[in-house]
């Protein structure tokens, strides 16, 4: 019940109402590490809530989006990708197993926004540096490991 009422103060702070499939769309994402995309969050939603539609869960989704309560991860294969973690991070993502792995480094986010403040790029303001790697496992079956 916890996540619940997290999840209803979150979309309020937001001045979102915290509608049924709201809630249920943004817990399914925060419990998920997958980055998953719209069709699997309503496969796993639709088992315990059948009249939630596919086109209802795309449209939650733009919404959250929409009020920087998640994030869209693009992948090379086109499809959009979802996630709910919006600490500052990066994605490590496989174009053989097309999984996306969270990675964290402040030193890398720091030398990043140093180079553009050196830069000194005239007439624009930078809100957000993503960054994601895209290429292939050596292993599959094992998690990429940053040393």
């Amino acid at each position: 019940m916890e996540v619940i009422s997290q999840i209803k103060e979150r979309l309020s702070e937001v001045g979102l109402k915290a509608t049924h499939p709201r809630i249920v769309v943004l817990k399914e994402l925060m419990v998920s590490d997958n980055h998953p995309t719209a069709e699997h969050i309503h496969e796993t939603v639709k088992e315990n809530n059948p009249s939630i539609s596919l086109g209802s869960v795309y449209r939650v989704l733009d919404v959250l989006v929409d009020a920087g309560l998640i994030q869209r991860v693009s992948v090379r294969s086109g499809s959009k990708r979802y996630d709910a973690n919006m600490s500052p991070h990066g994605h490590i993502y496989c174009v053989k197993t097309n999984r996306i792995q969270d990675f964290y480094d402040e030193e890398l986010y720091g030398l990043i926004n140093e180079f553009f403040r050196k830069k000194r790029i005239r007439n624009f303001k930078i809100n957000e540096i993503k960054l994601q790697v895209n290429g292939e496992r050596i292993d599959p079956d094992s998690d990429v490991v940053i040393i």
